[in-house]
């Protein structure tokens, strides 16, 4: 009788633990899920595709292509502080924002902070060990005539089991020789969450 029941027990438990199970389903990277309310990979990618948009229109690229013989501007990507209570990569954001200039086709993008310098390196070791019709020169690389900076903010206002939070993204975008601002912008997204 004992074993019997801590068999039916043990079988309770297995049964219990089986249909406790986690299911994971794909999904496409584009659809838009929103579980927590936070800063997620569809903000990003919605805000650095707007932003480049408002960049890429305003008038400094014609600015720029009219005082230099038609030249599209090179544009380096700073970066972009998260200054909100939550944990965003910014990273990801300024990936978002690259992949956007480049699919724009209006300026020209050279590679910022680590990436550079591993580059350089790279170039260094070819000036040992790489075939003298393949070594790549110094003195090549691209200067940027401009550089993109800014934050990611929120403000989150919170009762009972509703909240709001405010999410702004401001970008500025800096003439690297002379310090001249030539764009502002920033986009805001708002969500409501009801647990």
């Amino acid at each position: 009788m004992k074993r019997t029941f801590i068999a039916l027990l043990a079988i309770a438990g297995i049964m219990a633990c089986q249909s406790c199970g986690v299911k994971v389903e794909r999904v496409a990277v584009e659809e838009q899920i929103d579980l927590s309310g936070r800063w997620n990979d569809s903000d990003s990618r919605m805000v650095a595709e707007e932003m480049v948009n408002t960049i890429t229109s305003a008038n400094w690229v014609n600015e720029h292509s009219r005082q230099n013989m038609g030249k599209k501007p090179i544009v380096i990507v700073g970066l972009v502080y998260n200054k909100t209570s939550e944990h965003i990569d910014a990273n990801t954001f300024i990936k978002d924002v690259e992949k956007s200039f480049i699919s724009s086709g209006k300026v020209r993008l050279v590679q910022a902070g680590e990436k550079r310098e591993a580059l350089r390196q790279e170039r260094a070791q070819q000036q040992d060990f790489a075939s003298p019709e393949t070594v790549k020169k110094w003195g090549k690389e691209l200067g940027a005539d401009y550089i993109l900076q800014g934050d990611i903010s929120s403000i989150v206002d919170s009762y009972k089991k509703e909240s709001v939070t405010y999410y702004q993204t401001s970008l500025e975008l800096t003439n690297i020789e002379t310090n001249e601002v030539v764009w502002i912008g920033d986009k805001k997204i708002k969500k409501y969450i009801k647990k």
